[in-house]
Parts: C-alpha cells; sequence; structure tokens
C-alpha cells in the first residue's frame, strides 16, 4: 500500500521548527502499520533534522551554531532570492 500527503508548513524565518506531530499524523491517518516514512522538503533553501527532542537546548545550540557558521549577509553565499531571514527567539 503507498501514501502520499503533501504538507504545507508555514514558519516565521530562521529557525527550527518542530514537524513532528504533522508527520505522525499523517502516518496514523494513513493506517500503515509497518512501513517506511520519507519526508521530502522542496524549499531550496530548508532542511531536516533528525533529533530526539530530548532536551530543547539541542535545537537552541543548533541554530546559534548555524547562525555564526553563516551569518546573514556573508558575502561568501550568492543565494538571496527569498530576502533576508527574520531570527525569532
Amino acid at each position: 500500500m503507498i501514501h502520499q500527503q503533501i504538507l504545507s508548513i508555514t514558519t516565521p524565518g530562521r529557525g527550527s521548527n518542530s514537524i513532528t506531530r504533522e508527520v505522525q499524523d499523517v502516518v496514523v491517518q494513513s493506517g500503515i502499520e509497518t512501513g517506511l516514512c520519507h519526508v521530502f522538503m522542496t524549499h531550496t533553501s530548508a532542511s531536516l533534522m533528525l533529533c530526539e527532542n530530548a532536551d530543547p537546548d539541542v535545537r537552541n545550540d543548533m541554530e546559534s551554531f548555524m547562525a555564526r557558521l553563516v551569518p546573514d549577509g556573508d558575502p561568501l553565499f550568492l543565494h538571496r532570492d527569498e530576502g533576508p531571514d527574520v531570527r525569532v527567539i
């Protein structure tokens, strides 16, 4: 059995956003009890991070690290199609 669902996730800008509940809901609604769930993101500057979510500080640490690694406006990076990101703390 194959089940495909399209999720549209709106975010306020830069940051990590948990989509666990949305993905779990799709899996439960599918009725499939055993299998794989593939999550594919089509946004050019989005990525998936797998995390156990046991400690919310992990996501904050990752956001801080990435903000230092790739600061807004760094001339090294050419991609600016979506405009400046907004950091929400």
